[in-house]
């Protein structure tokens, strides 16, 4: 390793807060869409007293689903208010009020934010994940009745760990036309994001959990990942363990998706599979997720959104607001409202299965407000 690169590690680890490097620390679980509610490890809502949220509409399409989860949210009364900051993917830092506001309720609600395409700009995405250490990256991906796909009985929860690897950020031009970028894997966010996706796997009756990685390659990096994920394996016997090499794991995912239940990834590798997944199994606009720490939570599209700033959609007002509905049935769950979260899936579902509503990423020509319209009536 170069001088130069040293010193960038160094101070990577030298920035990193002392409660990171702490072993000892509480988990939030988020419970699977269409399971029943698991508590998580520290209550974050009062009985009665609506519980402040907030909402980030974000880039493009980002304000239409986030309207339409407004929209669904107070027909069914739910007992949630929304602190809502416009927040665009270009700006140079996430402004201060915005952070505020998350630190203080905790949990976050989040459309798109473009994420400018080189040009030394830095993601917002990322740096909100990166802030507010939310170490989980969560996507759910599975069929649902009435979308007719490749493959069925696909069920398939991603668990990418979300704050370092190749999205370190830690990146320098050596000399003119050579640069060096850093991939940095750490025993202890190896060891949380396994222990993460192992007590998720227990917590929701899963069977199995596969760690992906390219050791084969980076044999001290991702070998350090594996040796993680098979230590605190041992503490879960009743699991099934398996690994998979990642290129590999993309082919096995086309060809028997199926075969997969929990699957737990470096940064890179779990963007790219769950994107795969999320394309097997209905598209990107119908896969909830989120991004999960100790403290703090942001809820979004699963699967990366690269429709959220098509001019057209926008215009035509015909995004999908499926995947964001059901990232805020996650987020309800999370709030301990586990019976709001149950009427809104359901709805959701039931719109799908009838298949009158749709938009045209699902074969349909329907508007974001009609789909919504139609949830709402399934509310009832």
């Amino acid at each position: 390793m170069s001088l130069t690169s040293t010193l960038i590690l160094k101070r990577f680890i030298s920035c990193t807060p002392s409660h990171l490097r702490s072993c000892i620390r509480s988990i939030t679980y988020m419970p699977r869409p269409g399971y029943d509610a698991v508590k998580p490890v520290t209550p974050i809502t009062t009985d009665g007293v609506p519980r402040p949220v907030t909402l980030i509409p974000g880039d493009g399409i980002g304000p239409l689903v986030t309207g339409a989860v407004e929209q669904v949210f107070h027909a069914m009364q739910a007992p949630v208010t929304f602190e809502k900051f416009d927040v665009h993917g270009n700006m140079n830092k996430v402004p201060d009020d915005v952070m505020d506001s998350i630190q203080k309720t905790k949990v976050c609600l989040k459309g798109g934010l473009i994420t400018p395409v080189g040009g030394g700009v830095n993601s917002l995405n990322l740096s909100l994940r990166k802030e507010l250490d939310l170490f989980v990256s969560l996507v759910n991906c599975f069929n649902m009745d009435g979308l007719p796909t490749r493959h069925e009985n696909v069920d398939i929860v991603v668990i990418r760990e979300n704050t370092e690897g190749e999205y370190s950020g830690l990146e320098h031009e050596v000399v003119p036309g050579v640069v060096e970028s850093l991939k940095v894997i750490t025993k202890f966010c190896s060891e949380r994001i396994a222990k993460y996706a192992f007590e998720y796997a227990h917590l929701n009756n899963r069977k199995t959990v596969t760690a992906v990685h390219k050791a084969n390659i980076m044999k001290l990096a991702d070998g350090l990942f594996l040796e993680s994920c098979r230590e605190i394996a041992k503490s879960y016997p009743e699991i099934k363990y398996n690994e998979i090499i990642v290129d590999n794991c993309c082919m096995q995912l086309v060809s028997k998706p199926e075969q997969f239940d929990v699957m737990v990834t470096p940064n890179l590798y779990g963007n790219l599979v769950a994107n795969t997944a999320a394309g097997i199994a209905g598209g990107t606009g119908v896969m909830p997720g989120g991004n999960v720490g100790v403290e703090y939570a942001i809820f979004e599209q699963g699967a990366s959104a690269g429709n959220v700033g098509k001019p057209k959609m926008v215009e035509k007002k015909k995004a999908n607001p499926v995947a964001l509905l059901l990232s805020s049935a996650m987020m309800l769950r999370h709030l301990e409202l586990p019976e709001y979260a149950d009427r809104l899936e359901s709805a959701v579902k039931r719109v799908i299965k009838e298949g009158k509503y749709r938009t045209k990423d699902l074969g349909g020509s329907s508007t974001t407000q009609e789909v919504t319209d139609a949830v709402i009536s399934a509310l009832k």
